[in-house]
């Protein structure tokens, strides 16, 4: 039986260009998500109150008697805060909890951060997974809407009248999501457990809620919303969609908290995303 040299032979591949393994890491998160029928499910019913608005917009602008439902700036604003910001957080806990608690606990990171791939790369292809999916159930489906608008309406009328909608879309969309991307990967990235994670995530967004609600009914001070980041958000987006806040705290002060906030959640991957398990 013949043996072959086995020694030096030059690479025959192609070699990727450095600085897009992100891609990879992203791409095979989506496909594995993609694949899990209850996740698809979630999906699809995160796109029924958009149905539902669609079916308002289009009788409201075809019969008079109801024209009162027709669509304003507030549509958009509690369509995002309202009626998606529950699939926001169900979303992030089912694709998020395990992005690196997964790799964690399989002891994966020592594989994953070898060259050529950084921890900038790493985050940045998780959060690109979960953002994807986010954007998916937020800034898509309100896009959408006002497309709907415009083709039920015949004209652009509406769009002339509120041309600001397009960008507080985007903007409120983006900061809901990557508040929401880097909560989840920070609290990911401190247990070797998803579940324990989704349990996490769930309580920092309940508990803070709760404590706001308890001392507004203490002080009956709007300042209590600076507890709680679904409020800081709530405040900072009444403020994009150009409708009065809710709440008497500076809007600047909430987009500050939620900056504070994100910062925090990137400072913690910073320390927790490394190759070797650091102790001190």
């Amino acid at each position: 039986m013949p043996i072959h040299d086995q020694g030096y032979r030059r690479f025959l591949g192609r070699r990727e260009g450095r600085g897009n393994a992100w891609l990879v890491i992203a791409s095979t998160a989506i496909r594995n998500m993609l694949r899990n029928r209850k996740f698809l499910a979630l999906l699809i019913v995160s796109w029924l109150p958009f149905l539902g608005h669609a079916i308002t917009i289009y009788l409201s602008t075809n019969f008079q008697q109801i024209a009162i439902l027709q669509p304003t700036a507030s549509t958009f604003r509690e369509f995002l805060g309202r009626w998606q910001q529950p699939f926001v957080f169900f979303v992030t806990i089912y694709v998020g909890a395990g992005l690196v608690a997964n790799d964690r606990r399989a002891n994966a990171l020592q594989i994953y951060l070898s060259k050529p791939l950084t921890r900038v790369e790493y985050i940045a292809g998780k959060a690109t997974a979960l953002v994807t999916f986010l954007l998916f159930v937020t800034w898509l489906p309100a896009i959408m809407l006002l497309v709907v608008q415009i083709l039920f309406a015949g004209s652009f009328a509406f769009i002339q009248k509120n041309l600001f909608l397009f960008p507080a879309i985007t903007v409120f969309s983006f900061l809901q999501v990557l508040l929401a991307t880097f909560a989840m990967l920070a609290l990911s990235s401190l247990s070797k457990s998803s579940r324990f994670v989704a349990i996490m995530y769930a309580g920092v967004i309940l508990f803070t809620d709760a404590i706001q609600g308890m001392f507004w009914l203490m002080t009956r001070s709007s300042a209590a919303s600076l507890i709680s980041p679904a409020a800081s958000l709530n405040q900072v987006g009444d403020v994009v969609f150009r409708i009065p806040p809710r709440y008497d705290t500076p809007w600047l002060l909430s987009l500050g908290m939620l900056v504070v906030l994100i910062g925090l959640s990137l400072v913690i991957l910073e320390r927790r995303v490394r190759g070797v398990e650091v102790v001190t």
